[in-house]
């Protein structure tokens, strides 16, 4: 282990951050050995600890993406499977990082989370009014929930509709989701365009969960912290803190007193203006071998701060940003090579024409073409197949766009 004096390269930084995510069996035949079981899945989503869900569907649905970019082409109903196979479940929906997917062994360290959701503590303005001033309205579809089964919002009564107004949410939609917020009720399913089926956790969950002790607050967020530096590998306190969105005084006090058990040890990181955290088991390895398209949400890059001071790479979600003023383009995926995000790509699944399409392809700064164009074209020939498409196609747009499509059309 590094001693709290030492000094680690920003080329360390990076490896350990690749291997503590999980891309260490990035091989090619190693991914595609570890892809075919859902054991492999379980064991990479219990230990990255959360995998943010979107369901912006433009390539593939954001989360699931990770298992792709560290497994290969794995069967996307292995993650349905975990996520909502009844009391087997092994995955459970709630709000981690944002909406996420949590492994069911979690839910007690976010109990305190729910208790304060109830009080209407750290949840959105509009929701916590609305609990507070349509709490017999919000009762009302807990029952109807609770006597008559999983629901969608749209599903509900005719008397829970009311007019939309906050995010365009009527009553029922708002009051299922405070008491998702709340831990009341959970994902039980989905359907048709991901929408959520409803139904009371305690008729969801595992019963070993639901009957698990519940941590004391401060030692529950300490736990949080701690796995968060085991997934992160190498972290400052910022980062630690919105892997799972604590607060920050909570967080501060949580990594002293991993600090003080050994769990977290100072080291000083060459180009890191705060002070940085490595997890006592973090792997510190010669060489790591990943070849992956991230998600704009995987874990490895969420954290922009972390991103451009580990990989010197200024990754932004431009899907809202006016088409003339991206740079990169609507959904762009970063592709990181051995320790190091080499280029980023913007995608399409053009689904009608059964076609990968890479609207635009752009290298970063510092990397070299010639070492990047075959492996980023492998990489992308595996994904099309992944997702059942017959082939992959590059318009003109952003200087590694040419050798990349001339690449793919040999």
């Amino acid at each position: 282990m590094p001693r709290r004096s030492d000094t680690l390269s920003l080329q360390q930084a990076r490896r350990i951050a690749v291997a503590a995510q999980g891309f260490d069996l990035a091989g090619l035949s190693r991914r595609e050995a570890h892809a075919g079981e859902r054991r492999h899945l379980k064991r990479m989503a219990e230990s990255l600890g959360v995998i943010q869900i979107d369901s912006v569907n433009v390539v593939a649905r954001a989360h699931t993406l990770p298992g792709f970019s560290r497994l290969g082409p794995y069967d996307t109903a292995d993650l349905d499977a975990l996520a909502y196979a009844g009391r087997r479940r092994s995955l459970f929906e709630y709000w981690g990082h944002e909406a996420s997917y949590l492994p069911v062994a979690l839910q007690p360290l976010f109990r305190w989370r729910m208790e304060r959701a109830r009080r209407g503590e750290g949840i959105y303005t509009g929701l916590a009014t609305f609990g507070r001033e349509r709490a017999v309205l919000v009762e009302a579809v807990r029952r109807e929930i609770e006597t008559e089964g999983p629901k969608a919002a749209g599903d509900l009564s005719h008397d829970h509709r009311g007019e939309g107004g906050w995010w365009g949410w009527s009553e029922g939609k708002r009051a299922v989701e405070w008491l998702f917020w709340a831990g009341i009720v959970t994902t039980a399913t989905r359907r048709g365009a991901f929408e959520r089926i409803y139904d009371l956790t305690e008729r969801v969950l595992p019963r070993a969960v639901l009957e698990a002790p519940t941590p004391a607050e401060a030692d529950a967020r300490r736990e949080l912290v701690r796995l968060s530096s085991v997934a992160l590998g190498i972290a400052t306190e910022r980062c630690l803190r919105d892997y799972y969105r604590l607060g920050v005084a909570d967080t501060r006090q949580a990594v002293a007193e991993l600090v003080d058990s050994g769990d977290l040890v100072p080291v000083t990181l060459a180009g890191f203006r705060r002070p940085a955290y490595l997890a006592r088991d973090a792997r510190i390895p010669r060489r790591v071998e990943a070849r992956a398209l991230l998600a704009p949400f995987d874990p490895l890059i969420w954290q922009r701060e972390r991103t451009e001071a580990l990989f010197g790479a200024r990754i932004r979600l431009e899907i809202y940003t006016p088409a003339d003023k991206r740079a990169h383009g609507y959904y762009v995926l970063p592709f990181l090579l051995g320790d190091t995000l080499v280029a980023r790509v913007d995608l399409k699944a053009d689904r009608g024409r059964c076609r990968l399409v890479v609207q635009a392809a752009h290298l970063e700064q510092g990397a070299a073409a010639g070492d990047v164009v075959a492996p980023l074209a492998a990489e992308l020939a595996l994904m099309a197949r992944w997702l059942g498409l017959e082939s992959v196609g590059v318009e003109p747009r952003g200087d590694l766009a040419p050798m990349l499509g001339a690449a793919l059309k040999g």
